[in-house]
């Protein structure tokens, strides 16, 4: 299990209430989710300054020192993605931390592929070489990650949302064969920084739609510079609610999104 975050947004935007001092902010869930387990195997924060993806990971707890919190005040951005990790699949190293990317593409994971070693060699198998060698670690998550990309690459007119459609439910299929007693935990996050995509299979994760300027009840700003005569949207991503607003709205489970052009979520169910 983890715990991941991501935001969407047709403005820059603050994320340090979200990740930081909200009351269920992805820091204190690193130290304690609402299962009480704590993810304190790394994290990882990541946006696109100047178009391509910088990532800041740590191979410690987000809730240990000052590094997660002084990464999350500097964030301002359209998009974000970030991750706290509590390691299933692969020791906790810098190249098993989350988010991965490749090029423009950003991914996390929460979930597990149960006995994932009696699956590795069909993913692998199933991949083009080129993306079977950028794998540097020994995650499922970098594993699907890898697949997600190959599968991209070898169908670019077919839309990203239904690439992770395909591709999860061949995974999904294949762990039925090895382990049908023991399906696989699938809720990703995949961006390039102009689309978002993602799945949520077998955990919780919610979303949080913004359709105006609002001020933050937690930090008492807002999180925007506002352009005078625009119509500000948001799309917030997290595992758990990460405020007592009413808006929060659970993904429906077994079901891949899209935040669309309006910066709403659009559902498909796997299968």
């Amino acid at each position: 299990m983890c715990r991941l975050y991501a935001l969407h947004a047709n403005e820059p935007t603050r994320v340090e209430c979200s990740l930081v001092l909200a009351q269920n902010a992805l820091m204190s869930q690193s130290e304690g989710d609402s299962e009480g387990m704590v993810h304190g195997h790394g994290w990882g924060v990541a946006d696109y300054p100047d178009g391509m993806p910088i990532i800041e990971k740590q191979v410690w707890a987000a809730f240990h020192g000052e590094h997660f919190a002084e990464k999350a005040a500097k964030v301002y951005a359209y998009t974000v993605v970030a991750h706290v990790r509590r390691a299933t699949v692969g020791e906790p190293a810098i190249e098993n931390t989350h988010p991965f990317s490749h090029k423009r593409w950003i991914f996390a994971h929460n979930g597990t592929i149960r006995h994932f070693d009696k699956v590795r060699d069909t993913l692998l198998d199933a991949m083009d070489s080129y993306q079977r060698g950028l794998i540097k670690g020994t995650t499922d998550s970098e594993h699907v990650f890898h697949y997600l990309l190959s599968l991209h690459a070898k169908n670019p007119e077919t839309d990203i949302q239904e690439i992770v459609r395909i591709g999860l439910n061949q995974i999904i299929e294949w762990c039925a064969i090895v382990s049908p007693d023991a399906p696989p935990a699938l809720n990703i996050v995949l961006t390039d920084g102009d689309r978002m995509v993602g799945s949520c299979f077998g955990r919780s994760l919610w979303y949080l739609e913004r359709h105006a300027v609002f001020h933050c009840a937690i930090c008492g700003k807002s999180h925007v510079h506002h352009k005078t005569g625009a119509h500000y949207r948001l799309v917030e991503i997290a595992s758990e609610p990460l405020t007592a607003e009413t808006g929060w709205k659970a993904i429906p489970d077994g079901n891949v999104f899209m935040v669309d052009s309006d910066y709403q979520l659009q559902f498909t169910k796997l299968g």
